[in-house]
């Protein structure tokens, strides 16, 4: 996927457990880590606006388009 997630970046940044973001947004800690690790097929937008309000942050400072080199072309 190319699409990157870089919540543990700020979580990091905003010294903040995946415990505490998950009580905070209103979803399992178990689904946050899905979505965290990249193994998510969607986010909804109010879950993107939920962790952007507790964070303080963009949606882009969550997530990044990488380019995928595995395609020979």
């Amino acid at each position: 996927m190319p699409i990157a997630v870089d919540i543990d970046v700020m979580l990091a940044r905003r010294k903040m457990s995946v415990g505490e973001l998950a009580d905070r947004v209103g979803i399992t800690p178990a689904n946050l880590a899905v979505l965290k690790n990249g193994r998510a097929k969607a986010v909804r937008f109010a879950t993107l606006a939920a962790l952007c309000e507790v964070l303080k942050c963009q949606p882009g400072d969550l997530l990044r388009w990488e380019a995928d080199d595995t395609a020979g072309g």
